[in-house]
């Protein structure tokens, strides 16, 4: 047929082809198909496939991929890079998507970082470490042994555990390595801190000691209370030391001279906590870079102004019932935003400019529950069974972890928190090192450990 009788022909071909139903044009295709030969087929086949699978990632713009992309949820994303090399390139770079994945799990984003591929691998790395907490098997156990009795007293920092004992000494131990570093002849120890050069110990004998790590030597001595101390903090810049006793006071001493520059009534019960921190938030009865010294006992938490003059007044007593019927437990978390203490009513959280209470937490069962740590994203808890993991977005325990027969104490100071970076949002390098001490009643102090990453 000629080639202008076949356009012709062709033309009548389709003016009547559309005027069909569908049904009649569907017998019509099916009739050529079977008057088709292999060269026919062939070409039908390869046209279906570009009509018939369009590849949209790939013909999109890629901004457009990007939007549709984020109405995705990671684990499909994570099947849709399997079909093609071109998926994979085009999802992998598409890095807002693996950033919100990454915070969704309570990850910590560092948005400097704009390597796409770089976020996709740290979402893979969170959701595998997530599934760890899930399923009980993020961490690990060890323990310290060396001391000859009972230990009272634990204190960490930078990988460094400081541990007191009524054996008469303190011992400094590398974590990572379960190594003795020093240890020192002490008196009794209740509280301990430290730093590179010194270690400041309370003890039962009512008196605070200030010891020096290289030669062992006490360097200063403060005596003063009337009951066993509890509680220590300090800090260099201002040369304060502050001590919380049995004998219902806190002290403030000059750290250089062991003077005492101030004693602070008005506890009615022990003073088991005493935290000395520069505030970050203006009110107006504090600007931010003032220090602030919070104390605690059994039933009230008392805020005080402090600084380089020796006298103050308190600002405000925090209580969680106006008629003491419930206790706080003897943690207590400050870091110049928010006030945290946990009851038996749940876990309290004060805002600092306005010491009202922004919200209680009350998991089930948490009549025995004590807090550990308290940051942005999760908290650790522990009864006398488990440590526990709680998303503080929902309020949720998303993990837990089997404890010993500890020692318990009710000053609270036999168990600690390790690291706590990760209760502001897990990073990938900050699940590490350790998570929880606690002495038990053979002497040994048990640890748990960040696992290492599968």
């Amino acid at each position: 047929m000629e080639r202008k009788d076949f356009e012709a022909w062709l033309d009548n071909i389709s003016i009547t082809f559309l005027s069909l139903t569908d049904l009649q044009k569907n017998e019509t295709l099916d009739h050529l198909i079977s008057l088709s030969g292999a060269v026919q087929l062939r070409h039908l086949s390869n046209n279906l496939e570009i009509l018939l699978k369009r590849d949209f990632l790939k013909l999109l713009p890629l901004e457009l991929s990007f939007y549709l992309l984020k109405w995705l949820d990671p684990q499909t994303l994570l099947t849709c890079c399997l079909v093609s090399k071109q998926w994979n390139k085009v999802i992998s770079a598409c890095t807002e998507v693996w950033q919100t994945a990454c915070k969704n799990l309570g990850w910590e984003i560092d948005d400097s970082v704009q390597d796409p591929l770089h976020w996709k691998k740290v979402y893979l790395k969170a959701i595998l470490r997530m599934k760890q907490l899930k399923d009980h098997e993020a961490f690990e156990t060890s323990s310290l042994i060396g001391h000859s009795a009972r230990v009272y007293a634990l204190y960490y920092k930078d990988g460094l555990l400081c541990t007191g004992s009524d054996d008469l000494s303190a011992k400094l131990w590398d974590v990572s390595t379960g190594q003795c570093i020093y240890g020192i002849q002490t008196h009794t120890c209740a509280a301990v801190k430290f730093d590179e050069q010194k270690l400041v110990t309370g003890s039962f004998d009512n008196t605070v000691a200030c010891w020096e790590w290289s030669s062992g030597a006490k360097t200063q001595h403060f005596r003063g209370h009337t009951g066993a101390v509890f509680s220590v903090d300090y800090n260099d810049e201002l040369d304060i030391l502050v001590s919380g006793s049995a004998d219902f006071t806190v002290k403030v001493w000059a750290l250089s001279t062991g003077m005492c520059l101030n004693t602070l009534t008005g506890h009615t019960e022990w003073v088991t906590k005493v935290v000395l921190q520069k505030c970050k938030v203006k009110s107006l009865m504090h600007s931010p870079g003032d220090y602030i010294l919070l104390s605690a006992d059994k039933y009230e938490i008392k805020i005080w102004p402090i600084g380089r003059e020796i006298n103050c007044k308190c600002l405000k007593t925090l209580s969680v019932s106006e008629d003491r019927s419930i206790s706080l437990q003897p943690r207590l978390h400050f870091d110049g935003k928010y006030i945290v203490c946990s009851s038996a009513l749940g876990l309290y959280q004060w805002d600092f400019a306005s010491y009202d209470i922004l919200r209680v937490i009350k998991p089930p069962d948490f009549s025995n529950v004590s807090l550990l740590g308290f940051g942005e994203i999760f908290a650790l808890l522990f009864d006398n069974r488990y440590l526990y993991i709680m998303d503080l977005r929902t309020e949720k325990l998303i993990s837990r972890w089997p404890l010993p027969e500890y020692r318990k104490s009710k000053r609270g100071s036999s168990f600690l928190a390790g690291e706590m970076s990760w209760l502001n949002g897990l990073n990938g390098h900050n699940d590490m090192g350790l998570v929880f001490a606690t002495s038990m009643p053979d002497h040994s102090i048990h640890l748990v450990l960040w696992k290492e990453h599968g």
